[in-house]
C-alpha cells in the first residue's frame, strides 16, 4: 500500500508538470497580450511594462522562469489587478465557488441516489419511466437554462428569493439548485443502472432464497456494491461542478473563482488563467487519488497490495 501510494504521488507530480507545461505554451499561442486592450498606454509604455514582466524574453526563458517560480509555490502576479499575487486572488475567490459546489454535490448526490434506488426497485413502472425521463431532461438541458427559469419564476414572479447578488445565505439557494439538477440526473441514472444489474445477480437471488428481507438485500448488498461506480464519478464530478460554476456565477453575480476566471480570459491575464487552471488540476488529481483509496474501503474485495490492484 505504501509503495502504491508513493508511486501514485509521483504520477500526480508528473501529471501536474505536464499540465503546467501544456497550459503555458497554449496560453502563448493565443493572440494578443495582457496589454492588448490598454489603448490609453502608448506603445513605449506598453514595451516598458512587457519588459518588466519578461514578456519580451524568448519563450524558453519565460517557460524556465515560470516553472522555477511555480516549483517554489509562486503563481506570479496578475497583470490586470494591481499586481496582486495570483495565489491570494484564488484564496479570496474560492470560498463562494466551494460553497456552491459543496451544496450542489451533497444535495444532488442524496436526491440522485434516492431516485435511482426507487427507480431500480420499481423497474418498468411509471415511477421508473418518470425518473428516467427527468434524468434525461436534467442531463440534456444546460444548467444556465435552469438558472434563468429559477430567476424568473422563484426570483421575479413569486418573489421568494433574491434574483442575484451575494452576501446572505439565501443568495446561495438559486445558484445551488441550478447546479444540483445535473448532479441529480447523472447520479440517478448511474444508480438505477447499477442497482438493476446487481439486483439480478446470483448472490442477491441467493440472499432472497435464504429469507433475507428486501430491505437488507437492497441496503446491505445492492446499495453498497452499486456505490463503487458512483464513487468513481463523484470525484471528477465534484471538480467539474466547481469549474462549471463559471456561467452560473456570471448569471447570479457570484464573486467566485469561476467569475474571476472568465474575466481573466477576456483580458488575457496569463498568470491568473494558468494559476486557476493549475489549481483545478491539483484538485482533480487529488480527488482521483482519494477515490482510488476509497475503493478498498467500500469493497473489501478490492485491495491495493504491492502497487497492484
Amino acid at each position: 500500500m505504501v509503495k502504491y501510494t508513493i508511486k501514485r504521488i509521483v504520477y500526480m507530480i508528473i501529471t501536474l508538470l505536464i499540465i503546467a507545461t501544456a497550459t503555458f505554451f497554449l496560453m502563448k499561442l493565443l493572440p494578443g497580450t495582457p496589454l492588448t486592450n490598454q489603448e490609453r498606454l502608448s506603445p513605449q509604455q506598453q514595451q516598458i511594462i512587457l519588459d518588466k514582466y519578461g514578456l519580451n524574453d524568448p519563450l524558453p526563458v519565460q517557460y524556465v522562469t515560470y516553472m522555477t517560480n511555480l516549483v517554489q509555490g509562486d503563481l506570479g502576479l496578475s497583470f490586470q489587478y494591481d499586481n496582486r499575487p495570483v495565489s491570494q486572488m484564488i484564496a479570496d475567490r474560492i470560498g463562494p465557488s466551494a460553497l456552491l459546489g459543496f451544496q450542489a454535490m451533497v444535495l444532488g448526490t442524496i436526491v440522485g441516489l434516492i431516485i435511482g434506488i426507487i427507480a431500480a426497485i420499481r423497474q418498468n413502472t411509471w415511477v421508473d419511466y418518470g425518473s428516467t425521463f427527468l434524468a434525461v431532461l436534467g442531463i440534456s438541458i444546460p444548467s444556465f437554462v435552469f438558472a434563468a427559469l429559477l430567476q424568473y419564476y422563484v426570483g421575479v414572479k413569486w418573489e421568494l428569493l433574491p434574483v442575484a447578488l451575494w452576501g446572505e445565505y439565501k443568495n446561495t439557494i438559486l445558484p445551488t439548485l441550478a447546479l444540483t439538477v445535473g448532479v441529480v440526473a447523472t447520479i440517478a441514472r448511474y444508480m438505477r443502472t447499477e442497482m438493476i444489474e446487481i439486483l439480478n445477480t446470483d448472490y442477491i437471488l441467493l440472499a432472497k432464497a435464504k429469507g433475507t428481507t428486501n430491505t437488507n438485500v437492497i441496503v446491505k448488498h445492492g446499495v453498497r456494491n452499486a456505490m463503487i461506480p458512483i464513487i468513481t464519478i463523484l470525484g471528477p464530478m465534484t471538480v467539474g461542478i466547481m469549474t462549471g460554476t463559471m456561467v452560473i456565477e456570471q448569471i447570479f453575480a457570484v464573486p467566485g473563482l469561476g467569475e474571476q476566471f472568465v474575466r481573466s480570459i477576456n483580458t488575457n491575464d496569463y498568470t491568473v488563467i494558468m494559476g486557476v487552471t493549475l489549481f483545478y488540476s491539483v484538485l482533480l488529481v487529488a480527488v482521483i487519488f482519494l477515490v482510488d483509496i476509497l475503493y478498498g474501503i467500500i469493497d473489501p474485495r478490492i485491495r491495493l497490495v504491492g502497487g497492484k490492484k
